[in-house]
């Protein structure tokens, strides 16, 4: 356990003590974060240069306000779809574009009131489904991208369309952004493999830009009639942008698109929170301080540069993971290493534009299939299916009907599921949104006495109650008369009990004996044994 003396200052006290790592972080961070925030915004149909605006915003403004010390706040793959869904559903092009930033600013709104209401819950499968169901959306167009088909043949074309379309698209591939897309996969392929660990801190996109920006130059293919009005990145200069005025976003889609704008408003609201949460969660478990991440203020941090980004352009953003952990990686200690990685990208678009506008779109596009990889990998099915038959069929499920359909529906779908299965397996109707239980102290010692089944809709209320605990004690947790524990719950058990053990108290959970376990993974879903 770290001494408390060690653990990095914050504010501007931490600013002078950890100049050099923060800096030298942020910039090795912006590095990663400049072609992939190009890349997202591009999928997402954004203009590309304002995935910059959106990462720049995430780590200068927004970093004043976080409530985590080292995550990295911009726009993430996770929400490409529904951005692209978005900007789409409003008219498309320019006009799109706009309506749908009225959206990403209401839905900041949102998650600032989040934040207040300290909104956190999980609902397990579904969610994980949905996340691999957007890596396989983001995967079906962007291979299409890597093969050098024109945009315009994308265009309109759904995620179960452009999975047909993949032969096709190999039989009349452009060969030169085939080899640019392919390389640029391979490297990317090569560097989550190696395991070198001074070669592992050399950021995959840098490699990938170093080889991506010679070979279109020798390929020549700015002048390769075929592909050369889509070839390249195009941005722009930022001063240009915004001559005409910083303010774009267009709140016109709430009486002319209502039912599609409170759509798209719940689905930036909810699953760039979840996200967020996730992701903050995930990277306190990394820091080598051992520090806590205020979640309600992170989660009112995003949404207020939510609310920023969408007045000025910006894509939705999110603490991204892949990001962040990089950030650990490479030594930084406070919340400045995100502000520097924005400061370095602000001074990209300001003096580096004719170098960006050098990246071929096929490597954007690898990079992208990699991240979409990475959001579903067959791993990922095994893992849930390890988890137990129920949670694999929730999975599934989401996965199937977002492709169908659409990410709301199919996170509804999924959640829905879920609610049945678990209404089967022995959880009250009027316990799915309250759970019951009762806190009893003696000597010191506590009692969390779980009189009802508890259920990712319920799990609040179990958590306030583990809020209420003092620090040091002895606590049991006596689930014996809980008809149900599933597998949220298991998670959110697990990780309460660790970080009550850590913070010096002794915790224990006990009456499993009467259940019966789905699975043998230790996460699995207890049902009540029949007497």
């Amino acid at each position: 356990m770290n001494n408390k003396s060690n653990i990095p200052a914050d504010g501007f006290a931490g600013f002078k003590q950890n100049i050099s790592s923060d800096a030298l972080s942020g910039f090795l961070v912006s590095l990663l974060a400049l072609p992939l925030s190009l890349g997202i915004a591009k999928a997402s149909d954004f203009p590309a240069i304002f995935g910059l605006v959106t990462a720049i915003i995430g780590g200068i403004v927004v970093s004043f306000f976080a409530g985590s010390r080292l995550t990295i706040k911009g726009p993430a793959a996770g929400l490409i779809v529904i951005s692209s869904g978005a900007v789409g559903v409003f008219g498309g092009g320019e006009t799109g574009w706009h309506l749908a930033l009225g959206a990403v600013v209401i839905a900041g709104v949102f998650q600032v009131l989040f934040g207040f209401l300290k909104a956190d819950f999980f609902p397990g499968a579904a969610i994980h489904g949905m996340l691999a169901a957007t890596g396989i959306i983001i995967m079906s167009k962007q291979i299409h991208t890597l093969l050098g088909v024109p945009p315009a043949e994308l265009k309109g074309k759904e995620s179960l369309e452009l999975l047909a379309m993949i032969p096709a698209s190999i039989m009349h591939e452009n060969a030169h952004l085939t080899e640019i897309g392919l390389t640029c996969l391979a490297i990317l392929i090569v560097f989550s493999i190696l395991k070198h660990e001074k070669i592992k801190k050399i950021p995959a996109p840098l490699v990938v830009l170093i080889v991506a920006i010679p070979m279109g130059i020798w390929l020549d293919v700015k002048h390769e009639s075929s592909v050369a009005n889509f070839a390249l990145v195009k941005i722009g200069s930022i001063i240009d942008t915004f001559s005409k005025g910083f303010i774009h976003a267009d709140f016109a889609a709430m009486t002319a698109y209502t039912g599609e704008f409170i759509e798209y408003v719940v689905l930036f609201a909810l699953i760039g929170s979840l996200e967020s949460l996730l992701t903050a969660k995930a990277i306190d478990a990394f820091d080598p301080y051992k520090r806590k991440s205020d979640f309600n203020k992170d989660l009112m941090a995003v949404g207020v540069g939510n609310i920023f980004a969408g007045l000025l352009g910006g894509l939705p953003m999110i603490s991204e993971v892949a990001r962040s952990s990089a950030n650990v990686g490479n030594g930084a200690k406070t919340r400045w290493a995100n502000f520097f990685h924005g400061i370095f990208l602000l001074l990209a678009v300001l003096v580096a534009v004719p170098v960006i506008e050098m990246i071929p779109n096929a490597a954007l596009a690898a990079m992208l299939i990699f991240v979409g990889f990475k959001l579903a990998p067959p791993k990922e099915f095994m893992h849930v299916w390890q988890i137990g038959k129920e949670q694999f069929v929730v999975f599934t499920f989401t996965v199937i009907v977002t492709l169908a359909t659409d990410l709301l529906v199919g996170v509804g779908i999924g959640i829905l599921l879920e609610i049945i299965i678990n209404l089967i397996n022995g959880i009250a109707f009027k316990n799915l949104f309250k759970a019951e239980i009762a806190i009893h102290e003696n000597d010191n010692n506590y009692t969390v006495e779980v009189k009802s089944g508890l259920f990712f809709s319920n799990i609040l209320g179990l958590k306030k109650h583990l809020a209420t605990l003092p620090q040091g004690k002895n606590v049991v947790i006596d689930v014996s008369k809980a008809s149900i524990v599933d597998h949220t719950s298991m998670m959110t058990l697990n990780g309460f009990t660790s970080e009550y053990k850590a913070a010096g108290g002794t915790i224990k959970v006990i009456g499993f004996q009467n259940h019966t376990q789905l699975s043998k993974a230790n996460t699995a879903t207890r049902v009540l044994k029949k007497v």
